[in-house]
């Protein structure tokens, strides 16, 4: 009685639920039972697969640079927080002139612009890797410190072993009996790279402790050990529609071409064939082509695609939404769009970016090398911090400031921005760190301009708003007084 009670209800829950039914269309593959397992089988493929559209397909590289250029701009830069505003201008001024020698590669751009190659690999491989390179005090550095970027082939995914009693390797990390990362197994070149060393002892992965190590990903699951392609949803769609896009243009090639046909329509003429070492007529500009009695030319016409437009355009849509990115961010189609459609559809993306930056790319790369970077300048001696061992958190501590998004329409944005201010809903300082600028600094650089101004002898802005307002016109008295 109670198993027939158990298969009522199976029978029940499964009628019920359409997700859970069997049948035709649900024949193929359509479950994931775990992520990690899904990801060790094909992230490596799929994310080959990403490299070669974001290379090749120009929407694709389009969604890709519209999500790296606004999670990261032109850098997103720390503002300490320590309570002193000496030590925080000293740790400023220092930031300023490691950050551009922060590149192990010795590339010019510094850490700013390993912020945009680490988010880029990321969104295309699934994931990427740095590491925190101490360096000697003969090589030169403001802070004997470089950040070195490591390609996520670096970390073998199939190293599964035990090094250490009790700790397991997984997907080529090292985890201790408390399931904490402790170590990353790395091969010192990227293995897919033809121009590397092909020395077998080179291709050894050594261990590295995990706090040298930054894995860069965005988390899907809990307990996931990698990260996975942020075009896995949509590469399937467009290889398909590039292969639509193909066909179409021969299509139109086809039908572009002019292409003619003798037709005979006579039997008892015969066709006509060309005179000896005489070339074939061709179709040109002027040219008259004989014809024998009875023939006649008729030319192709192609039929058009009528639904070229509305199948791309769908399409389009789906691969801007499966990447993260608005519509025309990936096309370039502003045909439709307005003011209230631009708006609402940056809106939904800026708080997108906002969660990326705030909960990946500030927490998982961005603050451990200003946290690595205050303790070797402490360490080197290149900032005086006395107190920093017996608390070294107000040091450590800093607020990360991304791009500022431009606005839709300035004047309503300012607008609405000063009268949050004025409404006491936000302060000041929150809206000028949302512009990307630090208030502090921003207040210095005022106040100096109002200094110069008043050094020259020029009408300062305070003197500007302090200046009575005259009335276009007289008004007049009322009646009667």
């Amino acid at each position: 009685m109670l198993s027939g009670l158990r298969r009522t209800v199976g029978n029940l829950l499964i009628r019920s639920l359409d997700a859970a039914g069997a049948g035709k269309r649900w024949g193929a593959k359509s479950r994931m039972v775990n992520l990690n397992a899904e990801m060790l089988a094909g992230a490596s493929i799929a994310a080959q697969r990403a490299a070669y559209f974001a290379r090749n397909n120009p929407n694709v590289a389009a969604a890709v640079n519209a999500l790296v250029s606004n999670a990261v701009g032109t850098g997103i830069k720390p503002r300490s927080k320590h309570p002193d505003p000496a030590v925080r201008d000293a740790l400023h001024s220092l930031w300023e002139r490691w950050e551009r020698v922060a590149d192990a590669s010795g590339r010019a751009g510094g850490f700013y612009a390993q912020q945009a190659l680490a988010v880029r690999a990321m969104i295309e491989g699934g994931e990427s890797f740095a590491r925190l390179r101490a360096r000697l005090p003969e090589d030169g550095l403001p802070v004997p410190l470089q950040v070195e970027l490591i390609s996520r082939d670096q970390v073998p995914s199939t190293q599964w072993q035990e090094i250490r009693p009790g700790n397991p390797v997984r997907a080529g990390i090292e985890f201790d009996t408390l399931g904490r990362r402790v170590a990353f197994w790395v091969l010192p070149f990227n293995p897919n790279d033809p121009t590397m060393p092909v020395l077998a002892p080179t291709w050894e992965p050594k261990r590295v402790p995990a706090e040298d190590m930054l894995h860069l990903f965005r988390e899907l699951v809990e307990n996931q050990l990698r990260g996975l392609s942020w075009l896995a949803p949509i590469l399937l769609r467009v290889k398909e529609l590039d292969q639509y896009e193909d066909a179409a243009l021969v299509r139109a090639k086809v039908a572009a071409m002019l292409a003619g046909f003798i037709m005979n329509k006579d039997d008892a003429n015969p066709a006509w064939q060309p005179p000896a070492n005489a070339e074939t007529p061709t179709l040109e500009p002027g040219v008259l082509v004989p014809l024998n009695p009875g023939e006649s030319v008729e030319f192709t016409n192609p039929p058009d695609d009528k639904n070229y437009d509305p199948f791309t355009k769908n399409h389009m849509r789906a691969i801007a939404v499966g990447i993260g990115a608005t519509y025309f961010q990936v096309s370039g189609d502003l045909k439709d769009a307005n003011y209230s459609s631009l708006r609402g559809g940056l809106v939904e993306f800026r708080r997108s970016v906002e969660q990326l930056q705030h909960l990946t790319i500030i927490p998982q790369l961005c603050d451990p090398v200003w946290r690595r970077f205050v303790t070797l300048a402490v360490l080197s001696g290149a900032i005086d911090a006395p107190d920093f061992f017996r608390d070294p958190e107000p040091y450590l501590s800093a607020e990360w400031l991304p791009p500022a998004f431009d606005w839709v329409d300035p004047l309503k944005d300012v607008r609405a921005e000063v009268e949050a201010i004025e409404a006491k809903l936000k302060s000041r300082a929150q809206s000028v760190a949302e512009r990307g600028y630090d208030v502090e600094t921003l207040d210095s650089q005022i106040a100096a301009d109002v200094q110069r101004e008043q050094r020259l002898g020029l009408p300062t802005t305070a003197t500007k708003a302090a200046a009575p307002t005259q009335p276009d016109e007289p008004t007049e008295p009322p009646a009667n007084g």
